[in-house]
């Protein structure tokens, strides 16, 4: 299994977690809700997981410009 984690905003790759004795809980999952669950992690046929949060690019450009939340893809 591995865990990749990419931008939700720029797609760009951010980290990779490879084996197989990688636990839910040693990443914390256990601490989302179902809903942050469905929107953050997807599972893919293969048993890899990606995991979608904020690289610190978009995050620095999206607390400089806060209306960029208002689009879809704020940072293409």
């Amino acid at each position: 299994m591995a865990v990749n984690y990419i931008c939700k905003h720029c797609r760009s790759s951010i980290g990779r977690i490879e084996g197989a004795n990688v636990t839910e809980q040693q990443l914390g999952f256990q601490f989302l809700t179902p809903e942050e669950r469905g929107d953050i992690i997807a599972y893919d046929s293969s048993g890899d997981v990606t995991v979608k949060i904020v690289c610190d690019y978009c995050n620095e450009a999206i607390n400089s410009n806060p209306d960029l939340m208002l689009v879809d893809s704020p940072l293409q």
